[in-house]
Formats: C-alpha cells, structure tokens, sequence
C-alpha cells in the first residue's frame, strides 16, 4: 500500500510541474502591485558601495578599552578607599 502512495504523489508532482500556467507567489504578486504604482530604479549588476566611515586602527581600539578599565578599576579604588574613612 505505501507504493502506491508514493507513486501517486510522484504522478501528482509530475502533473504539477507539468502545468502550464503557475500561480506566481504573494510576494512576486505583492511586488508587481507595488511597482505597477512606484517601479524601482535601475540599479547596475554590481554598484560601487557608499562611502565608507575611515576604520579606527585596532591599537586605538584597544587603548580605549584598556584605558576605561583602568579608570574603572581607579574609580572602585578610590570609593573604597574614601570608604574606610
């Protein structure tokens, strides 16, 4: 019995993809109302990128991590100290 199935189903995937017209998905549908009202722009197959932000380099990156830990751990001393007073 489960051949059978199988072979059903396949039959009826051949059948499906046999059709000659396919209903398009709803996003496809959603975008062609869209752009039938506002089409999008051309755009070239690669376009430059925009402008990028300079990188810091990773030595400033560290020293600004390490220097906010330092004073971190001096501002906690410096409250513990005020403390035992």
């Amino acid at each position: 019995m489960p051949e059978q199935d199988d072979t059903e189903r396949e039959f009826d995937i051949r059948w499906a993809d046999g059709a000659e017209f396919k209903e398009p998905s709803a996003r496809a549908r959603m975008l062609a109302a869209r752009w039938k009202e506002n089409p999008p722009q051309p755009q070239p197959f690669r376009a430059d990128p925009g402008p990028r932000t300079p990188r810091r380099s990773s030595w400033s990156s560290t020293a600004i991590v390490l220097g906010s830990v330092a004073a971190v751990i001096l501002l906690l001393g410096y409250v513990n100290f005020r403390a035992s007073y």
